[in-house]
């Protein structure tokens, strides 16, 4: 199934075709080369001073790590991502070795996450990024040290048909027009408000 973006301007395909699925191919499982792909592109993501403040922790359909991170999730979230290859939660250390905040932690593992998702692209997949899930529940079951915290669940697979979704406004999410802001409203110069000027996307 695709869903390409109707950019502005071209972009890379891994970029204009990601998007975010809750149908996912229950029968699918991810290789280890696949999953270990993902995880190498996270970890060569830029970091300041090179401190790396992303941890993943990582459980694959079936498996008890699984089981826990799919229980931590709200109920809109259980319903679909039971079925994807793997749950993955991104965690991000906010404390310096001296105890003194990280502030730029959580952007950080948002590179990282980004890196992943790219990769996962090149390799067939498809990712859905969450935040509804409870973070203390994830912290009290996997014992997460204090100074860490879970930013976001990714669920991992391939996609299936939308049909197979039991829920009918899940369906529609699924199917629904891919909109987002246009960059003359994203993008500023000058002052706060004053859109960039980009010939190619005026008017956008």
């Amino acid at each position: 199934m695709s869903r390409t973006a109707h950019t502005s301007v071209p972009v890379h395909p891994l970029l204009a075709e990601r998007w975010s699925p809750r149908s996912f191919d229950v029968s699918h499982e991810l290789s280890d080369e696949q999953l270990t792909a993902l995880l190498e592109a996270a970890r060569w993501a830029a970091s300041g001073f090179n401190m790396q403040p992303w941890r993943f922790i990582v459980g694959r359909r079936g498996d008890q790590t699984f089981k826990v991170v799919s229980d931590a999730l709200i109920g809109f979230n259980q319903a679909w991502a039971g079925n994807a290859s793997a749950l993955v939660a991104a965690v991000a250390c906010e404390r310096l070795d001296d105890g003194a905040p990280h502030p730029t932690a959580p952007y950080e593992t948002g590179l990282a996450v980004a890196q992943l998702t790219v990769q996962a692209h090149a390799e067939g997949l498809h990712i859905h990024q969450m935040g509804g899930f409870d973070a203390e529940q994830l912290v009290t079951a996997f014992e997460i040290p204090a100074g860490f915290r879970p930013l976001a669940v990714i669920a991992v697979g391939t996609v299936a048909e939308a049909d197979l979704l039991a829920d009918a406004s899940l369906r529609a999410l699924e199917s629904s027009p891919r909109q987002r802001r246009p960059l003359t409203e994203t993008c500023f110069s000058g002052t706060w408000g004053e859109s960039t000027v980009l010939p190619t996307v005026t008017g956008q």
